[in-house]
């Protein structure tokens, strides 16, 4: 999978640096893959959970959120926002315009 954009990544370790180590083998892991639904996403990734249209992964033995949209069809995941797990807890991130409670 092609990920959109790894600087969110870079931005958000900068920031926290404990969240380093756990982001980049998400990245690692999510590039590798060819992941074409949620299920065969869910046998790399066993926490990740479906919230509304958003795919939500525990990073750093679930101290950070990620929070992404992933298009299966084109091989693409858009990073929405990365989140400590009391931002993340604050739900404000379901403001994102690209979210969808279904």
């Amino acid at each position: 999978m092609r990920v959109i954009s790894r600087k969110a990544l870079r931005e958000f370790w900068e920031l926290q640096a404990t969240a380093q180590t756990g982001l980049l083998l998400w990245y690692q892991r999510i590039t590798e893959g060819r992941f074409q639904t949620f299920n065969e996403l869910r046998q790399v990734f066993p926490s990740a959970d479906l919230v509304g249209n958003l795919t939500v992964f525990n990073i750093s033995g679930n101290n950070f959120r990620l929070i992404t949209y992933i298009d299966y069809a084109y091989q693409l995941i858009f990073i929405r926002a990365v989140l400590t797990h009391a931002e993340y807890d604050k739900e404000k991130w379901k403001n994102d315009d690209w979210f969808e409670n279904s």
